[in-house]
């Protein structure tokens, strides 16, 4: 008799489990391991469940792949681990009547694209340069990293997505050219590289709109028939030179490189609030920000600026419970170098659940069919708020989606989809990602 009461407890307790995820490991089996989609590539899965402490489901989990973008994720972590409520944008010190100032790497200076409060250049940092009474010095702070990061495809210096990394970013590292009709060159923005662009390109020789010699800051432009209100970012050469003459250019005052030894520099200005900057990170996926910031990190933690001694301190200090060692190359995830598995990706997510609010989630991470670069896509079918926020990553052949699924029922979950070595389009694989995703909020 005790056997059979045992039997119906042990049956009860199974109930009351499947009742509970609403989605058995059959249907998981079903919707990811014998996907005809996934099975057309390397798929692998996580679902964790951050309330029972507990994997709910994995499938090759264990196993590395490229995550493109969800590097971000890792530079995100670092972001709140080592910087406080504000980015810090330069340190100075003052030595007899002479300002000597530095950067620290902060994005945002004259950046066309982030909040302006005060006036078209606020973030504290015009105003400090533009207004202080000692004469400027520019000095270039001490750095490890080249301009292009490890892995990075160097064939792709003309776009924008692929600036150069720099001590003091100005203008984010670009040059926005504005193509109107019945004129003879592009406006560029800012005005300082007019200058520079040295005229027409046949079409055929110039398959862009507009391209910088690999080695210097001279463009030339192939006008078309679609030009007649078209705008392009292109990044410029960076130099500490240049840092100088576009200060000039921009505050309208004598900026002069400083020469000497670079001094002890004992106070700092601060730009935006951290918040702000990470959400633009997120939602755009924006590389020049993700490894600036990394950048921006390592400058909290020495003199000289160091992805590598960053990506170190956080693998030292704060990541060496992860399931798997990451392999973390730069801040962005454009290089093809860094490789991590789903389960480590869902353990770094809890990470940055320990950080944040709910509310910070949802402003941070882009929102499934409302923002950033899943605005087209993991929509609420039935009208109700976001249910995904997650950060996606594309690579040619590589697409990683990982983050947070609030369910129906109002639990909160954290996954990992990454897919490897696939040669269909990325929607394919992103249709069906959402096809599970949204079992998972009607059924847990």
């Amino acid at each position: 008799m005790m056997r059979y009461v045992y039997l119906f407890f042990c049956l009860l307790f199974a109930a009351s489990c499947a009742n509970r995820a609403g989605i058995g490991s059959r249907q998981f089996k079903e919707y990811v391991d014998q996907s005809p989609v996934f099975n057309q590539d390397f798929t692998g899965f996580a679902l964790y469940d951050p309330a029972l402490d507990e994997m709910v489901y994995t499938h090759e989990a264990d196993k590395y792949y490229t995550p493109a973008s969800n590097t971000k994720i890792f530079t995100l972590y670092a972001c709140l681990k080592i910087l406080g409520d504000s980015i810090p944008a330069l340190i100075y010190t003052i030595r007899g009547d002479s300002l000597i100032f530095t950067g620290t790497s902060d994005p945002t200076f004259l950046h066309e694209d982030m909040p302006k409060i005060d006036t078209m250049y606020d973030q504290h940092v015009y105003h400090f340069l533009q207004e202080a009474p000692q004469p400027l010095f520019y000095a270039e702070r001490p750095t490890k990293d080249r301009y292009f990061g490890p892995g990075w495809a160097w064939s792709d210096y003309n776009y924008y997505y692929s600036p150069e990394k720099s001590v003091f970013p100005v203008y984010a590292n670009l040059v926005r050219f504005q193509f109107k009709a019945n004129l003879p060159k592009p406006l560029a923005y800012p005005d300082y590289f007019t200058k520079y662009i040295t005229g027409f390109a046949d079409e055929a020789v110039l398959p862009d709109y507009i391209e910088r010699d690999q080695s210097s800051n001279y463009f030339r432009y192939a006008p078309k028939d679609d030009t007649l209100a078209f705008t392009e970012d292109v990044p410029f050469k960076t130099s500490a030179t240049l840092v100088t003459k576009l200060l000039e250019d921009t505050l309208k005052r004598q900026v002069s490189l400083y020469r000497g030894e670079v001094p002890e520099f004992d106070q700092t200005v601060y730009s935006l609030p951290a918040d702000s900057v990470y959400k633009r990170m997120m939602h755009v996926s924006d590389n020049f920000f993700a490894e600036q910031l990394l950048l921006v990190c390592s400058g909290q933690l020495q003199d000289t600026l160091s992805t590598d001694s960053a990506i170190a301190y956080m693998k030292r200090t704060y990541l060496q419970d992860l399931p798997d060692e990451p392999i973390w190359r730069d801040g962005s995830g454009l290089s093809r170098y860094n490789l991590e598995t789903p389960r480590s990706m869902v353990a770094l997510l809890h990470k940055v659940n320990e950080e944040l609010s709910d509310e910070e989630i949802r402003n941070i991470f882009p929102a499934g069919g409302v923002s950033g670069t899943v605005t087209s896509w993991y929509k609420n079918q039935e009208g109700g708020e976001p249910y995904i926020f997650a950060k996606t990553g594309t690579l040619n052949g590589a697409s990683a989606l990982s983050g947070f699924l609030f369910t129906k029922s109002g639990k909160k979950l954290i996954f990992s989809f990454m897919h490897n070595n696939y040669i269909s389009s990325s929607s394919v694989f992103k249709y069906e990602m959402e096809k599970v995703l949204w079992e998972i909020y009607q059924r847990y």
